[in-house]
């Protein structure tokens, strides 16, 4: 369902942090993670102000309803930069209202400005709602490579 009013995405700044703090809060409890307001905020306003990651916030009727965050990389194969799609969140009172997709629009629009080769995201397993969302928006699952982490104290 769409709504009347436009979604409008915009590149979060230093204004945008207190809003974009909560919102980033949601996404790690939605996640499982603690509480950490105070923390969010810090990360969020270094980000804003030193990149070299980018923010983007998602307004529906005015109000911050969603964010992603993209972190610049590079496909080595391609020989050209790429962005990663390191978090996307929409307010549990926003969603199915189109916030998602617009981001989703934005980002594609953002790399292919920027000349990046790809646009690359990993999603929990649990997480159906989202990878109907992704392949609704022609994003496709891996099928050459296999995910590792190695998590460091």
């Amino acid at each position: 369902m769409q709504l009347n009013s436009p979604i409008t995405i915009a590149e979060a700044n230093e204004r945008d942090v207190d809003g974009l703090s909560a919102l980033f809060d949601a996404y790690r409890v939605f996640y499982g993670r603690a509480s950490d307001l105070p923390g969010a905020k810090r990360f969020v306003a270094a980000r804003c102000a030193q990149g070299p990651t980018r923010f983007f916030v998602a307004a529906d009727a005015g109000e911050a309803a969603g964010f992603m965050h993209l972190l610049p990389s590079f496909d080595t194969l391609a020989m050209r930069p790429m962005w990663i799609l390191e978090d996307l969140y929409v307010d549990e009172t926003h969603r199915k209202r189109g916030v998602g997709s617009a981001l989703l629009r934005h980002a594609e629009a953002f790399a292919r400005a920027s000349g990046a080769a790809r646009l690359s995201l990993t999603t929990a397993m649990t997480n159906q709602t989202a990878q109907r969302l992704y392949a609704a928006h022609g994003w496709e699952r891996d099928t050459h490579f296999v995910p590792y982490h190695r998590m460091l104290p």
